[in-house]
């Protein structure tokens, strides 16, 4: 059983703004979100072993996820100085990227088959393999949410989760879900 007042604590001990369960039952695999990974529109696209086109595809994806039935979103709500702070944007997003890693190494004694789903791909390793060798970390890999064809904005308000934290603010969304 699944305490969620627990595993939110967990994530917020672990460095998140927020937290909140998360119902599997409402994802929706998007072949539209799935399509804006592209290398005109991502500059990850074909660069990594977690972003298209290596990453599995919806099918695999929706097969992949029948198995869990419950879940936990995070997110990092980083405070910008205004609109166009580079600084703020990168240093949320690496707090995101650290954070999730934390969380990732407190759930997996509990939830050995968790599959996590973070932002922006995989970032286990500071230059990826791919394409001249296997994954270093296959069982360490982070697919997007967005790779998953998962609309993020949608994840949260189906969730009761903000998305927009207001002006000046950056939100980065990751998941886990259990077992």
């Amino acid at each position: 059983m699944v305490n969620y007042d627990e595993l939110i604590s967990l994530a917020k001990s672990c460095g998140f703004t927020e937290s909140s369960p998360l119902d599997v039952s409402r994802l929706e695999f998007l072949q539209s979100v799935r399509d804006m990974c592209n290398s005109e529109q991502c500059p990850r696209y074909g660069k990594t072993w977690s972003c298209p086109p290596e990453a599995p595809s919806l099918d695999e994806m929706r097969e992949k996820v029948k198995r869990y039935t419950r879940g936990i979103l995070v997110q990092t709500v980083g405070q910008l100085e205004d609109s166009y702070d580079w600084d703020g944007i990168q240093d949320a997003a690496k707090s995101q990227s650290a954070n999730f890693g934390k969380l990732w190494d407190a759930l997996d004694p509990r939830y050995p088959r968790l599959f996590p789903m973070g932002t922006g791909g995989c970032s286990k390793c500071e230059k990826c393999t791919y394409p001249d060798e296997p994954c270093r970390f296959p069982d360490r890999m982070a697919y997007s949410m967005e790779a998953c064809g998962l609309y993020v904005s949608k994840v949260c308000t189906d969730n009761g989760a903000k998305y927009n934290n207001g002006p000046n603010t950056i939100t980065y969304t990751g998941c886990f879900l259990l077992e």
